[in-house]
């Protein structure tokens, strides 16, 4: 398995300005893997530590936070001698010792020589009570579902990801059966590592389903353990309701589809929870294309999708059977399924700030309006090979955008100011 964030993992190593380093992501996206496959590959030694039910690491935190102290005991603990230039230092499951988190802190300001990369489920939960958190004195690493091109390498594909990297778009016409059956496969299979673990093992989508599914419970038991008693029931009310607020033509997030009557106000609570699980993502409404597009959101209107395209097709109980009905997958829900696969390439990269954009007469919609460093991209998403984009026409001779994607099963293609990417090959379009 290969992980892109491996690259920003490196980068980590070698900054000057190097702090103790937290891994997000959902539960189950890897992140225990990323951190000790780094450390395998990066570092003479690795010193992997549990805080999960740790009661010798609780004791060690306990006590003042002296570096000096704190090092012979994670030695101890680790198996594992500490050299402070080759040893990579883990902890995981942080936030089940919130002293370990502080801890890094001072580990930041009076022993910076240490390389050390944290990570634990449900941290962004952890983090809400009472956690003193080290503000300013570490660094972010997001982790997030693998994209379709590593979910080619994990299937031994490498040469197909290659062509991916290179946006060689003549040998992805070449290969387009192959590109489309394998992306066919990711939306069944998602981009859980576990579940993509189980596909390339078995080549089975009945066991591909039941990691999923298996998922999906273990996500509603964080839920009932986790989250504050009054709003379990409203969290689960509005992770359900996500399947069906994706398979309207209009996506914009309706609370009346929770229940009839359902407000706002007594939802925020249970959506902050899952954004902070990682478990959705929301990307809001702009009224107009201009730097920095935050600053033109409306913050009334917005759009939720779910962390992995797999686990969506789960939470709907998609039949396996519809992989063999030519490219209808693609269009199942209106193209729910595909908008959720190109969120999930898009978000990804830090570099992109997303958005969509609609008239205020609701006449025209863009899947997806992206912020670079440089640059404003309006998107629209095709599922089938569709090349009417009336949407992004309207917008961009509203606008006079020069720079826009329709992103569909097409081959690469630029017409006037439209370019298609192929959808296999988006990720890397947009990292240009």
């Amino acid at each position: 398995m290969y992980r892109e964030a491996i690259r920003q993992l490196e980068e980590w190593k070698d900054s000057e300005n190097r702090k103790p380093l937290i891994i997000r992501g959902a539960r189950q996206v890897g992140k225990t893997w990323l951190m000790q496959e780094f450390g395998r590959t990066h570092y003479k030694s690795c010193a992997y530590i549990s805080m999960d039910e740790n009661v010798r690491m609780e004791d060690t935190f306990r006590e003042a936070f002296d570096v000096d102290r704190i090092i012979p005991f994670l030695e101890v603990e680790a198996g594992v001698k500490i050299d402070p230039d080759n040893t990579l230092i883990i902890f995981d499951e942080v936030q089940e010792i919130p002293r370990a988190l502080k801890s890094l802190k001072y580990f930041q300001e009076r022993a910076p020589q240490y390389h050390i990369v944290a990570a634990g489920s449900l941290l962004g939960i952890a983090l809400h009570e009472g956690t003193s958190f080290p503000v300013g004195k570490v660094d972010f690493c997001d982790l997030y579902p693998m994209t379709y091109k590593e979910f080619l390498l994990a299937c031994g594909e490498g040469g197909m990801a290659d062509i991916l990297g290179k946006r060689d778009y003549d040998a992805m016409r070449i290969f387009k059966t192959k590109y489309t059956d394998y992306l066919k496969y990711y939306y069944y299979v998602g981009g859980m590592p576990e579940a993509i673990a189980e596909f390339v093992k078995k080549r089975e989508f009945r066991a591909v389903r039941k990691v999923q599914n298996k998922l999906l419970s273990a996500y509603m038991y964080d839920i009932s353990k986790h989250a504050p008693n009054e709003i379990v029931t409203r969290i689960h009310m509005l992770w359900d309701s996500i399947p069906s607020q994706l398979a309207r033509e209009n996506k914009k997030f309706h609370y009346g589809l929770i229940r009839e009557g359902a407000r706002a106000r007594e939802y925020e609570t249970a959506m902050t929870w899952l954004m902070d699980a990682g478990l959705i993502y929301r990307v809001g409404r702009v009224k107009k294309p201009d730097f920095p597009l935050r600053a033109y959101q409306d913050m009334s209107a917005f759009k939720l999708f779910v962390v992995d395209v797999g686990l969506l097709g789960a939470m709907s109980r998609l039949n396996e059977k519809i992989l063999l009905e030519g490219n209808r997958l693609f269009e199942e829900f209106k193209g729910a399924l595909t908008e959720q696969y190109v969120m999930q390439q898009l978000v990804v990269n830090p570099e992109n700030d997303i958005f969509y954009w609609s008239a205020e007469n609701a006449t025209a919609e863009l899947d997806f309006l992206i912020q670079t460093e440089d640059r404003i991209v309006p998107m629209e998403v095709k599922a089938e090979e569709n090349l009417q984009a009336k949407s992004l026409k309207v917008f961009t001779q509203k606008y006079q955008i020069k720079d826009a994607v329709r992103t569909s099963l097409s081959d690469y293609k630029e017409q006037d100011l439209l370019v298609n990417v192929p959808l296999y090959g988006i990720e890397d379009y947009m990292r240009r």
